[in-house]
């Protein structure tokens, strides 16, 4: 592998990155064009629906594009969808090299893109910044791999794992800069769940506050008993854009009177902690949402842990402690004897978010499978 490969091919993620929240539940991708060592052409996926990275990329290259070598993040697609298949274009517009970071898991596509290049006499080269390519698309790998969202459990605390004080105070744990990137990943996910509990205390919006035209996800209370506040901001602001998820316990009246607010409802089946999460997921699942956020409070995480639903953890970390052992912990329920038991996690990468440090990893065995 060339070092200039990796170069390129950092230039392709970054642009890919462009389409964040636009895209889904089509991949992120972007590509760059090089000939004689000068980039000739770039493009991205800009919006689902609106041609490829890689039509994008030739359009702006045009002539220049015979001859050069192409680098994309993900595979060209090979079949007719809303748009035509890329590896004719590519093979069309005559250029003579192809870098791909990672092979497609769509079934209509896994390794015919690339064998139709490589059948056209363009020499192909794979796997170029793979890892980077697979976290960037690690959403769509997992719903197009199992027909499930992807799920990311997203917390905020203190040094010594506190996510408010004794009193409930929470405002503010984390930066500002913090909770912007927050909003960035709510833009990119299909739904946003959260407890009842949570909307009790804090009364969110639970929408994506950036400059820009950005979507926001569908909004997902457990509620078993139908306790959520009818002038809640969750039924007053967009309510149709609210999913209660009840159980039979909820009273009638309570629920029509939500449903008449413009929001839906769901019944689902109980489990010992309220809402069945594994039923609410195979729902969400069967209606197409391709990820899930989940931010709530201790109870619900523990639920979705325990159940086996999160595929990813993002801790934001400040630089606070709060000492003693009454403030909230992030999970709750009686802990395992072993600590063989505990989650275990891999994958794990640290970064600096203005004042504090973002903590993400993957749980152990299910991190972003692709099909063998």
């Amino acid at each position: 592998m060339k070092s200039i490969d990796e170069a390129y091919m950092k230039m392709a993620l970054e642009l890919a990155e462009r389409g964040w929240g636009h895209t889904s539940p089509n991949p992120l991708v972007g590509c760059v064009i090089v000939k004689d060592g000068q980039i000739v052409g770039r493009g991205y996926h800009e919006k689902y629906g609106q041609p490829h990275a890689e039509v994008n990329a030739i359009w702006d290259a045009g002539e220049s594009s015979r001859g050069a070598t192409l680098y994309v993040n993900l595979e060209p697609c090979c079949h007719y969808g809303k748009t035509p298949p890329c590896s004719e274009l590519i093979i069309k517009s005559g250029l003579k090299r192809v870098v791909v970071g990672m092979r497609d898991p769509n079934p209509k596509v896994q390794g015919g893109g690339i064998k139709q290049l490589l059948d056209a006499g363009i020499e192909v080269e794979t796997g170029v910044r793979e890892e980077e390519s697979r976290r960037l698309n690690e959403i769509f790998i997992k719903h197009i791999s199992k027909g499930e969202p992807f799920v990311i459990l997203k917390t905020a605390v203190t040094m010594d794992g506190r996510t408010c004080t004794v009193t409930g105070d929470s405002k503010w744990i984390t930066s500002e800069e913090s909770r912007k990137l927050v909003h960035r990943v709510r833009a990119n996910a299909s739904c946003l769940v959260t407890g009842v509990e949570t909307v009790i205390k804090d009364d969110p919006m639970l929408n994506v506050r950036l400059e820009g035209d950005w979507k926001n996800p569908l909004r997902v209370v457990l509620d078993s008993k139908a306790r959520l506040p009818l002038g809640s901001k969750l039924l007053t602001n967009e309510p149709g854009n609210t999913l209660v998820c009840v159980t039979e316990d909820a009273g009638g009246e309570k629920v029509e009177t939500i449903r008449r607010s413009g929001a839906q409802v769901l019944v689902l089946p109980k489990s010992e902690n309220g809402v069945d999460v594994k039923a609410l997921m195979a729902n969400l699942a069967e209606r197409g949402f391709d990820s899930v956020l989940v931010e709530a409070g201790a109870r619900v995480n523990t639920s979705f842990l325990r159940a086996g639903l999160v595929d990813k953890v993002m801790m934001f970390m400040a630089p606070k402690i709060l000492t003693g052992a009454s403030s909230p912990s992030w999970t709750a329920g009686s802990p395992p004897s072993l600590m063989s038991e505990a989650i275990k996690l891999e994958g794990i990468w640290a970064e600096s978010v203005g004042r504090d440090i973002l903590v993400q990893g993957y749980i152990k065995g299910g991190r972003l499978c692709l099909p063998e």
